[in-house]
């Protein structure tokens, strides 16, 4: 998962970049997930995904049977 990131300013809101590799596309899902033979029922990871990775990202967690909700990042910018 990538890391979000910030300008130079450390007192600037950190940039929410999609998980996806090689995307650099501001995030607009937070996709929570955990792996039940390691985390507790509820812990939960996260992987950041753009409009266009929401599926593909969520379908690789899914079919592990991962992914436990897929909420809209406020104030994010989502692709019409």
């Amino acid at each position: 998962m990538t890391e979000p990131h910030s300008d130079s300013d450390s007192n600037a809101e950190p940039d929410l970049i999609c998980s996806a590799k090689g995307c650099q596309q501001p995030a607009a899902y937070d996709l929570g997930w955990n792996n039940p033979k390691i985390h507790t029922p509820d812990r939960r990871k996260h992987w950041l995904a753009c409009a266009e990775h929401r599926d593909s990202l969520s379908a690789f967690l899914s079919a592990r049977g991962f992914l436990r909700e897929v909420d809209e990042i406020a104030g994010s910018q989502r692709e019409a």
